[in-house]
């Protein structure tokens, strides 16, 4: 089993790395605009690294009003290695720490690759709702109560 270290990017900047993970995709259809190297990128960002300090994935979390928008980005050569759900488990639980209502992604026009990336999602619990997100409630075992 692969292990991977989950690495705050505080603060966030375009780089190499994150071009090389999304592998020629337009960082625009991700919301990120077109980005130059060192080009600070809003939200919060982890990196992932393997055991040979090869950046795998990234993901994101912008919380607002009580949830976030998550994105998750897994290199094309890590696909399938469970580092996509590793993403998802430590953004689940950074925003059960931020005590957060849901987590939602949209999958954008013009994704490559859409259908699968909404049946992983639905897979962990995501549903599409009326305006075309893909939400899931917090996990209520995540959330931190105060108290």
């Amino acid at each position: 089993m692969d292990t991977w270290d989950w690495i705050p990017e505080t603060p966030a900047t375009w780089d190499d790395r994150k071009s090389a993970v999304l592998d020629g995709l337009d960082p625009a259809l991700f919301g990120l605009g077109r980005p130059g190297d060192g080009d600070p990128l809003g939200d919060e960002w982890w990196r992932v690294d393997d055991t040979d300090g090869r950046t795998v994935a990234y993901g994101r979390l912008d919380d607002s009003w009580g949830d976030a928008e998550i994105l998750v980005l897994v290199a094309p050569g890590a696909r399938h290695t469970g580092v996509g759900s590793f993403v998802l488990q430590r953004l689940e639980a950074e925003a059960g720490r931020r005590r957060l209502n849901h987590l939602y992604n949209v999958v954008p026009h013009g994704h490559p690759d859409p259908e699968p990336v909404t049946a992983w999602l639905t897979a962990r619990g995501f549903a599409r709702n009326d305006v075309g997100e893909l939400r899931k409630q917090v996990p209520a075992a995540l959330v931190q109560h105060q108290g």
